[in-house]
């Protein structure tokens, strides 16, 4: 047995066994949230009175009863829509959507029943205790998720992961896998065409024979979860088989599509006659998506110019009295639809820092992206400059861009048209729309990003925006922002 097949006879919990540990304790501090939500409300709203009266038979029922009954609902409407599910916890925003829409489901159900039987409910009652026990049951889910991505993050809390296919695919499969630890899929092996055996060329990822093999594979590496990387050699009748020969509710079959970086809202699954049909929504970029974010930039940027106009005019003040020139720098660059704008930033480094470019270019880029000139401790960067390059305060000024309608509060990075002479035909789809002040690349890694890694994240937001991908983004912003980590 290999060194990695003793570690897995160490680590014997399957899916099955720890997705019931983490959803007890996601089940226990749900019941505690809603407890200490409605019981609070309701002694709030109404102190210590318990009777309610009705208009049925002359009954009266105790508020006490009523609050029982609102939170066995809402726990049986948590559990009905499946929010503490292995498919769904960890990673994308499922699992709070499923805990919104269940929780709005159940207030139009207790709504209904109230009416029908004519109990007279207290409204400040009501209306208080669903919007507050929504945002505890989220914030109480939120704080459970960066537990449990630390967890997967060193190996914890995951799917063992065997890959079976080709092994291009397997390492291709492999390596977006090892992006996201956070979603709880792990590599402990793989079972490639050609019965290869041994570490796969340029990955960690052992080979333990080909598609015969599976089974044995399995036990080796103690796999949980086989992941179908291509169906080169997997005809259908190979894959039903693989399927039934995987130990029911323990082991699992997943297959991967050769699609790549497509966001779940896009994809729908319509089962026909047994064949499992993947519906890829093409993306759109006119309509009422495009007003709507139109019109949160519009309002976004104005609320922001005015709220941090103290903060503009300080920074304007320390930008003149650090160095000679002028306060801000505008510079060409390309937006939407390949045409040109000029993009405002408080101007950070000396005033004949584009001459000094050419000189700057020939240096080594330790960070190896080759196409954007990023350079740490950047000799043009004045000392006013190089903080408010490390909080992104040099980029505030582009509020007006977006107000004027050529940038957009969240979009790809707007490049230099030099750069964009150097890009291959397929980047070219970031112009799509507009380039914003703050992106999916800019709060994944920042500068420290790789030129495919920037490109990748660019194009994925370009085929997957939306508001709600927006506000996440922003968050993650701010979030990053106050680190000051990563921008130089």
């Amino acid at each position: 047995m290999t060194v990695q097949g003793e570690r897995a006879a160490t680590t014997p919990a399957s899916t099955l066994e720890w997705s019931r540990r983490y959803s007890r304790r996601v089940l226990l501090t749900d019941l505690l949230a809603l407890i200490w939500v409605v019981f609070g409300v309701q002694i709030a709203w109404l102190g210590f009175s318990s009777d309610l009266a009705t208009n049925t038979a002359d009954l009266r029922l105790s508020y006490f009863a009523i609050s029982v009954v609102v939170i066995a609902v809402w726990m049986i409407g948590l559990a009905v829509y499946d929010t503490r599910g292995p498919r769904v916890i960890g990673v994308g925003s499922t699992e709070y959507r499923l805990v919104a829409d269940s929780s709005v489901r159940v207030f139009g159900l207790i709504a209904i029943a109230a009416y029908l039987l004519r109990v007279d409910l207290a409204r400040g009652y009501v209306l208080i205790a669903f919007p507050v026990g929504i945002l505890v049951l989220l914030l109480s889910r939120w704080m459970w998720r960066q537990w449990l991505v630390a967890e997967r993050r060193h190996g914890g809390y995951s799917a063992r992961v065997l890959l079976v296919g080709s092994t291009a695919s397997v390492l291709h499969i492999g390596r977006e896998l090892a992006r996201s630890p956070e979603a709880g899929y792990r590599v402990v092996g793989a079972a490639v065409s050609g019965g290869t055996r041994g570490v796969l060329p340029g990955s960690t990822i052992e080979s333990y024979g080909g598609i015969d093999d599976v089974a044995d594979a399995l036990r080796t590496t103690g796999a949980d979860t086989v992941v179908i990387t291509s169906s080169d050699d997997l005809p259908p009748e190979r894959v039903r088989q693989l399927s039934w020969s995987l130990e029911p509710g323990r082991q699992h079959l997943v297959v991967a599509p050769s699609l790549t970086d497509i966001g779940g809202p896009r994809i729908h699954t319509r089962p026909v006659q047994g064949l499992p049909l993947i519906h890829v929504e093409t993306p759109t970029y006119s309509g009422r998506k495009l007003y709507t974010k139109r019109a949160f930039d519009l309002v976004g940027s104005a609320l922001l110019i005015v709220v941090l106009s103290p903060l503009l005019i300080l920074l304007a003040i320390l930008v003149k009295a650090g160095s000679t020139g002028p306060v801000f720098f505008r510079q060409e660059r390309v937006g939407l639809n390949g045409s040109t704008f000029h993009m405002i930033k408080f101007r950070s480094m000396v005033v004949d820092a584009e001459a000094r470019l050419q000189e700057l270019s020939t240096l080594d880029r330790a960070e190896g992206n080759t196409v954007l000139f990023k350079m740490k401790d950047d000799p043009r960067v004045t000392r006013i400059g190089a903080f408010m390059r490390r909080y992104s305060l040099d980029e505030v000024p582009q509020l007006f861009n977006v107000l004027l309608g050529t940038m957009s509060l969240v979009g790809p990075r707007p490049p230099l048209a030099r750069e964009v002479e150097r890009y291959d035909q397929h980047v070219h789809r970031r112009f799509l729309v507009k380039p914003g002040m703050t992106g999916l690349w800019q709060v994944s890694g920042r500068s420290n990003l790789s030129w495919e890694d920037s490109v990748r994240l660019d194009l994925f937001y370009v085929e997957n925006w939306s508001l709600v991908a927006d506000l996440v983004i922003l968050w993650k912003t701010l979030r990053a922002v106050v680190g000051g980590g990563g921008a130089y």
